[in-house]
């Protein structure tokens, strides 16, 4: 697969991982946990793993066409979101505790719900990702698709460490404005999986 359509790619997608989203809130919500960022970042990438093994194998195009499964997609999707960011708003407190035995796998689960479950990266991995593959190229286009998602996997992975480290390091030693943080980070995902539904089921 030629460097250049990788580079463009990653270059792209590096653009969309820095947006503020629904990855972003529950990463910094992660963070304020305590302990370590890894099963939630872990979570996020696993669920954008499973998002491009499903365009890869073409299931995704299936998907789209298909207007009843694509709402029925959203609206779990949107359900989920909107519940995760009500209950970090609600229960900031719980942010302040310390993470005890199987803590790290229910937020492993966690993340892999809010980016798998997210019908927006399915459409958006269905419209970029094959715009940097080439059919007369070598490699099978399911092998190119592979390799641009383990791009945007990998990208995501650096970015959101990082994010979730710098956010524990900086608020950690601030519990009020922790808890301020918590809060608009599950408002953020509550309003996103509302936007979800809304931009989904309405004319």
């Amino acid at each position: 697969m030629a460097t250049g359509s990788v580079l463009a790619f990653w270059a792209v997608a590096l653009l969309l991982i820095v947006v503020p989203g629904a990855d972003w809130a529950f990463t910094i919500g992660a963070g304020l946990r305590g302990g370590s960022v890894v099963p939630a970042v872990g979570g996020l990438v696993t669920g954008y793993g499973a998002v491009t093994a499903i365009v890869a194998a073409g299931v995704g195009a299936l998907v789209a066409g298909s207007p009843s499964v694509l709402t029925g997609l959203t609206t779990v999707g949107g359900l989920y979101l909107i519940w995760h960011g009500a209950t970090t708003f609600a229960r900031p407190a719980a942010l302040d505790v310390r993470a005890g035995a199987g803590t790290d796998w229910g937020t492993f689960l966690r993340g892999v719900g809010v980016s798998g479950l997210n019908p927006k990266g399915l459409l958006i991995f269905l419209a970029l990702l094959p715009q940097f593959t080439d059919p007369r190229y070598a490699w099978p286009v399911p092998l190119q698709l592979a390799v641009l998602g383990l791009t945007f996997m990998t990208t995501c992975a650096a970015f959101y460490l990082c994010l979730g480290t710098l956010t524990r390091t900086v608020l950690d030693p601030r519990p009020a404005a922790a808890r301020t943080v918590t809060r608009l980070s599950g408002a953020a995902m509550t309003a996103i999986g509302a936007w979800l539904l809304l931009d989904r089921l309405l004319p």
